[in-house]
């Protein structure tokens, strides 16, 4: 009788010391955190350290966004092995081992839904319950794109692009590489956050529509975690202006090329001033190619520059005489200083709204044979 009562405060003294240990070696759980990018293959680790304790089974319990309440979803018996309970997810794959009292799982495809913190339940014999938790948490990388707006020359400030990099978790950030143009531009960012836990980070690029920015390279440049390098998008600012400065200049001695500052480019047409173009005249572009030189050339030359914003003309009087046809070059070359000059008076005279004097035509100079 006194060995039964023996046994029976044996048997509860163990069973105390079995709880004291339980509180103290629940901490020996080897956890922390697992980082994976969307789509990804995360690793749960749980392993016990070298103990000389029987393991009786290792179960997982998860709270996600899918499962915002403990959830019991998988163990793995020392005897069975592993199984799923309260439903199957084929995407968890025990990757430890049991013998080394590991209960290590893995989960693929990693989706938002999955981010949470899953929780390892080592049972030992005759310690008990050992606890940790792992947190998992998802990187998703940014959709990123580029939008230029095209503007027209003006004074006030105006958008020029916007640099967008959408989805991401945690949010991306964003910068412009301005180079030389860092005094004339102005950025701006704002960052949007959704229910799915990304956010959408817009960085917009501000300044006035100056030719001095047109054709401007800059960089719209992303960094986010889930990206495994800063993604650098490149812009060649534009700058809508109608055409300027338009000029002729003598290209060979029996071709002149018409040309403008224009953006977008300028189209150049040439024509004749109330007449048509004589056989031995040629346009390309804004060439005008004399083949031959006859007296029929003589005349108001037109050429015009126009794109969607504008347009500009500029005129030149060519003089050919025939006997003389060296001569003639000379003349002309003269004579194109003395047109585009009176370029203005001959547009007036087009319109209707004036008439023209003796003193407004280009001069002829009056040619000596040789």
């Amino acid at each position: 009788m006194c060995f039964s009562h023996f046994s029976m405060l044996l048997h509860l003294l163990l069973l105390i010391c079995g709880l004291l240990s339980n509180r103290s070696n629940r901490a020996l759980v080897n956890g922390g955190s697992s980082t994976v990018v969307l789509g990804d293959t995360a690793t749960l680790p749980c392993k016990k350290p070298d103990t000389s304790e029987a393991l009786t089974q290792i179960s997982w319990q998860r709270r996600t966004r899918a499962k915002p309440l403990d959830d019991n979803f998988y163990v793995i018996d020392a005897t069975t092995g592993p199984r799923f309970v309260n439903g199957g997810d084929n995407r968890f794959t025990f990757v430890g081992n049991i013998g080394d009292i590991d209960g290590t799982i893995q989960l693929s495809n990693v989706t938002l839904m999955d981010e949470g913190t899953y929780t390892c339940i080592i049972t030992l014999f005759p310690s008990g319950n050992h606890r940790r938790e792992v947190s998992l948490r998802l990187l998703v990388p940014p959709s990123t794109s580029l939008e230029d707006n095209p503007v027209i020359l003006g004074d006030e400030e105006v958008f020029i692009a916007n640099c967008t990099a959408a989805g991401s978790k945690p949010p991306a950030e964003i910068r412009w590489n301005t180079s030389s143009l860092d005094q004339i531009l102005r950025t701006t960012s704002i960052s949007t956050q959704h229910e799915n836990g990304t956010a959408t980070t817009v960085s917009s690029l501000f300044g006035k529509p100056s030719r001095d920015i047109n054709g401007g390279l800059v960089q719209c440049v992303i960094t986010a975690e889930g990206l495994t390098e800063e993604k650098a998008l490149p812009l060649k600012i534009q700058v809508h202006f109608p055409p300027v400065e338009v000029q002729i200049i003598e290209s060979s001695k029996d071709s002149f090329e018409c040309k403008s500052e224009a953006n977008p480019n300028a189209n150049i047409t040439w024509s004749r001033s109330n007449q048509f173009f004589p056989s031995s005249a040629r346009v390309q572009g804004g060439r005008l190619q004399f083949l031959s030189m006859s007296s029929d050339l003589t005349g108001l030359y037109l050429c015009e520059a126009s794109n969607r914003y504008g347009r500009k003309e500029i005129f030149v009087y060519v003089h050919v005489n025939s006997e003389s046809s060296k001569t003639a070059w000379v003349l002309f070359a003269v004579l194109l200083v003395l047109v585009i000059g009176a370029g203005g008076a001959w547009k007036l005279h087009r319109s209707g709204k004036c008439q023209r004097s003796p003193e407004d035509l280009p001069v002829e100079v009056p040619l000596k044979e040789k």
